[in-house]
């Protein structure tokens, strides 16, 4: 009998170990819940209660853009002068960036300027930024600047002017532009980088791998130099948007229901400058992202490869396995 009692209270403890630590993992859940619904309300909820205008016309006089002519670059360049903010425009097509900084101007009532650089050239364009922005007082920086995958397929169909095109462009061009007007940044003691990455730089992205990597770099580049910088005044942000309307993907039929229009993702992404360092930009974003980052990597992986096999029959190519 004794034996008996002996286990009945082992199996009496065990149960008062599983009761507490399920106890635990649900206080956890609830509090992780909160705080997600916390964050949202904070950066998405506030601000458009509240006027951002003088708090975005804090950091400076002068927004720099990239990438500036279409999808969420143009849209953030037109957001930023509706907060009165004067911006300077870099893309490399001259004829829309002239056609742009003039329809900003006349609408918002702010100064516009443009520089012509082709980021795919690589380290030959940043002298000419370099001295176009010597004397211009940059507040905001947003590297939105970016080339994507003419398609899906593994890393060694990827043609090689296609890596470097995304070496050049999506990792390259958001390091020299920081290395350019950070300096003048720190000297003010005031400042704010947006760094676009992506939503696929948290998860093994296959078949556009390159892409997903180079926003990887993206999001931690962004992470150190807060660490580097936030005690100088300088804030960083790293916006790891999801679907977007833009060129960058011009087979999008497939993808359409997910995307969201880029002005109204700007408006809801530069409010959220200042607030938080790292955010999809729209509270649909956030909470897409939020899903993704729970989901186990091989539903992931699962998701993708079939997103990207529509996109390869769009295409008409061969749909592929993993």
């Amino acid at each position: 009998m004794g034996g008996i009692k002996r286990i009945s209270r082992l199996s009496s403890n065990h149960m008062e170990i599983l009761a507490a630590v399920c106890v635990c993992f649900i206080i956890w859940n609830v509090f992780d819940h909160l705080y997600f619904w916390y964050t949202m309300i904070q950066q998405y909820v506030m601000p458009s209660l509240l006027s951002r205008t003088k708090h975005i016309k804090q950091y400076g006089e002068w927004a720099v853009v990239t990438g500036a002519t279409g999808g969420i670059g143009k849209a953030y360049a037109e957001e930023l002068a509706s907060h009165g903010v004067n911006v300077l425009l870099i893309s490399r097509n001259p004829e829309k960036l002239k056609n742009v900084s003039e329809a900003i101007t006349e609408t918002y009532g702010v100064k516009t300027r443009f520089i012509v650089a082709d980021f795919s050239l690589g380290r030959k364009v940043y002298p000419d930024i370099k001295k176009s922005l010597k004397d211009v007082d940059v507040g905001i920086l947003v590297n939105n600047v970016g080339v994507f995958y003419d398609y899906p397929q593994f890393t060694t169909e990827v043609p090689e002017d296609k890596l470097w095109e995304m070496i050049n462009i999506n990792i390259a061009a958001a390091v020299m532009m920081v290395h350019i007007v950070l300096p003048g940044m720190v000297q003010r003691e005031r400042g704010a980088i947006v760094n676009v990455s992506s939503a696929v730089c948290c998860k093994p992205t296959p078949l556009v791998n390159v892409y997903a990597s180079s926003k990887s770099f993206i999001d931690y580049f962004s992470e150190s130099l807060h660490y580097e910088y936030a005690s100088k005044g300088i804030f960083i942000q790293s916006l790891v948007a999801y679907f977007v309307k833009t060129n960058l993907i011009p087979y999008s039929t497939c993808i359409r229901f997910l995307m969201l229009d880029p002005k109204e993702y700007a408006r809801q992404a530069v409010r959220t400058i200042g607030i938080s360092r790292r955010t999809s930009g729209h509270l649909l974003h956030s909470i897409q992202f939020s899903i993704s980052c729970w989901l186990p990597d091989w539903l992931w992986v699962s998701a993708i490869t079939f997103l990207s096999n529509m996109v390869r029959r769009e295409q008409n190519l061969q749909p592929v396995k993993l």
